[in-house]
């Protein structure tokens, strides 16, 4: 038997329904944020990234890098071992301390990525509790759907931020039994925003705890950047916040915020916690610098919001069908897999537009899409360079302006 053929079967297969993904090469020039050195077979190019999770370009900020460069400096390169084998270093304890500040909460817990901290804290909290049921958002994303499925809990699907049919499945449950109500707060592909004082009134009515997914608002909305849940002034009633330190922060890892005993619970049990490696010292510290910068600056945030509302009145006034975001989240749809990709390829091409393609799974077949997301560093120019590349290949491949 030749095993390799099934593999080569499977990769046949993506590529024919135009899912397969490339990477593209890019090196990131500080101080030109958001070009990038873009490497080809043929050459290299300067692009700019319309694509980045670095929301608001704090991968490149100086308190950011300064901090990292004085953490190898002073502690050197890795962090040496697991959390509980050399690998909390003083960077860890103080970047836990100020996450749990940041939330209102009692404790925080550091992971090496967001998709770890959902995986290992759903399946470990899910686990646990008794007999627990679990109810999901239809949308919410992968890492939380594999921590609630190796938790082994019973699981219920509601409704897209649909308050009312939560209710409707949680009155099913006996009210004793231990139950957890988990959804994100904005939706990175489509860029809405969870009724999440609501979801939280229907989880208390039932006696369920909450746990919220702000990997897309932390650093982006609230006053201190606490995310969505700190702007409506909401913090308070849920159980466990979850963060990551990737994107608006433009570091790496991941975190949940709670109260002392359920963060010693995950801390204790969760398996995909206990026998990672820690972060390096020098990410902590440069995590600690940017949550530190961003609960005191605001003007990120405005300037962000501020390109990001532009962008969508500039493109939706080309008739390009830009789907309803309540966020920072520009997506511009396509319908077609083979197009989306074709419109990613040639932008950056012929345009050095880099946007990457937004395909099954991660959409619905028939919703694939551009996905941008303007920084505060993308300037007026920039915009008008965009929207005008994306008005001659949406005419060249016969993409639809009508919604």
């Amino acid at each position: 038997m030749n095993y390799n053929d099934y593999f080569i079967d499977a990769l046949k297969s993506l590529k024919k329904e135009g899912r397969y993904r490339v990477f593209n090469d890019i090196k990131r020039n500080i101080g030109k944020f958001p070009k990038a050195t873009h490497y080809s077979k043929e050459d290299t190019s300067e692009v700019a990234v319309w694509c980045s999770n670095d929301y608001l370009g704090m991968g490149q900020n100086s308190e950011v890098i300064n901090a990292m460069h004085e953490a190898i400096d002073s502690s050197g390169a890795g962090s040496g071992g697991t959390r509980n084998i050399s690998g909390t270093t003083h960077y860890h304890v103080l970047l836990e301390k100020e996450l749990a500040d940041l939330h209102n909460k009692e404790s925080a817990l550091l992971f090496t990525s967001g998709y770890i901290s959902n995986e290992a804290s759903l399946s470990t909290l899910a686990s646990i509790l008794p007999d627990c049921v679990i109810f999901s958002d239809e949308l919410n994303h992968a890492s939380m759907i594999q921590g609630m499925r190796n938790s082994r809990a019973e699981r219920f699907i509601f409704k897209h931020n649909d308050p009312d049919h939560l209710a409707s499945l949680l009155q099913e449950i006996d009210f004793d039994r231990p139950k957890l109500v988990a959804f994100e707060s904005v939706y990175s592909m489509d860029g809405d925003i969870a009724p999440i004082k609501e979801i939280c009134e229907v989880a208390k009515k039932y006696n369920a705890m909450t746990y919220l997914d702000e990997v897309h608002a932390v650093g982006m909305y609230g006053n201190r950047g606490g995310g969505i849940a700190e702007r409506q002034g909401l913090m308070d009633e849920l159980d466990v916040i979850e963060g990551t330190l990737a994107k608006a922060y433009g570091t790496m890892g991941g975190y949940i915020a709670a109260n002392k005993e359920i963060i010693d619970v995950v801390r204790s049990f969760a398996s995909s916690f206990i026998f990672t490696t820690s972060l390096p010292p020098a990410i902590a510290a440069g995590a600690l610098a940017s949550v530190r910068h961003l609960k005191k600056s605001n003007i990120e945030r405005e300037k962000h919001q501020e390109r990001a509302e532009m962008l969508k009145n500039k493109l939706r006034q080309t008739g390009i069908v830009v789907m309803p975001s309540e966020s920072h989240i520009v997506p511009v749809l396509v319908g077609d897999p083979v197009l989306c990709k074709k419109a990613s390829d040639i932008l950056l091409k012929e345009y050095s537009i880099y946007v990457q393609p937004i395909n099954y799974p991660t959409v619905p077949k028939g919703k694939e899409r551009l996905r941008f997301t303007p920084s505060p560093l993308h300037n007026d120019e920039m915009m008008d360079h965009l929207v005008n590349s994306l008005k001659i290949v949406w005419k060249k491949l016969g993409i639809s302006s009508i919604s």
